[in-house]
């Protein structure tokens, strides 16, 4: 199973502080990503950062007589707005545990 793996050369140490660099980087590059969805033909536009920290919300001013309406579109525009944030981590998930293949050839 393990042929041709010199497993002396495996530090563990090693790995986790390069994960844990490659997790940090990760998070800090989210946070330059912004994720925008919009509901009732932008009539509801929210704004989040790969992180899902709200950094902008658009509300335009006939819905605040239309409470229900209201609910209905934020509600919308949220939950678009943070699947595509979370397709953005799982993706970003995806690329740091590529990276972290002991396992793989030096280059």
């Amino acid at each position: 199973m393990f042929e041709g793996i010199d497993l002396s050369k495996l530090n563990l140490n090693e790995m986790m502080k390069q994960f844990q660099d490659m997790a940090e980087k990760s998070k800090e590059e989210n946070e330059k990503r912004i994720f925008t969805a919009k509901a009732g033909g932008g009539m509801v536009e929210i704004s989040i950062n790969g992180n899902s920290e709200v950094i902008n919300l658009h509300l335009d001013d006939s819905l605040l007589e239309d409470k229900d309406s209201l609910q209905i579109l934020l509600i919308s525009a949220m939950n678009d707005v943070i699947k595509q944030s979370d397709e953005n981590k799982k993706m970003m998930a995806m690329n740091v545990m590529g990276g972290m293949n002991p396992f793989s050839p030096k280059q």
